[in-house]
């Protein structure tokens, strides 16, 4: 039997399954279907376009998150001008630069602001998967479970 130890109430993890549902409110998404992925550090997200323009002499990126294969797929282009740009190895192996950018993730009954790497994952079943970074503090994933936190 497993015993998650109390901290505090807040900091009591929440058990999820290796599929979940969840809202990310600022890319105006909801009802998305995510896969946890333990062995990725950072969660990474669908994008069907990724775009740096200037605005007023700063960097701009447009995203147009998932595409119209997924349900949640809106067609919105949402603006970031906070972002970061980080070399990242895929899981195929293969070094590329990834526009990385915040946001925050509605799922098992909890709002986090973590960090989203923005890849095309076109052919993929899942639009999103969640990583360590924000598993780890939050969550214990049991692997033979699925959709334990439905609306």
């Amino acid at each position: 039997m497993l015993i998650l130890r109390k901290m505090n109430a807040s900091k009591e993890k929440s058990i999820i399954g290796r599929r979940e549902i969840a809202d990310l409110p600022d890319f105006g998404l909801s009802e998305v279907d995510v896969k946890t992925d333990t062995g990725a550090y950072t969660s990474s997200i669908h994008v069907s376009k990724c775009d740096l323009d200037q605005q007023n002499g700063k960097d701009l990126l447009k995203v147009i998150f998932l595409d119209d294969k997924f349900d949640s797929y809106t067609g919105e282009e949402i603006h970031f001008d906070k972002f970061r740009r980080k070399k990242v190895k895929s899981s195929t192996g293969q070094e590329q630069i990834r526009f990385f950018v915040f946001g925050k993730i509605r799922i098992a009954g909890r709002i986090i602001k973590t960090e989203f790497s923005l890849t095309q994952r076109s052919g993929m079943r899942f639009p999103i998967l969640l990583g360590r970074k924000l598993l780890n503090n939050h969550f214990m994933v049991d692997t033979s479970l699925k959709y334990v936190h439905k609306k």
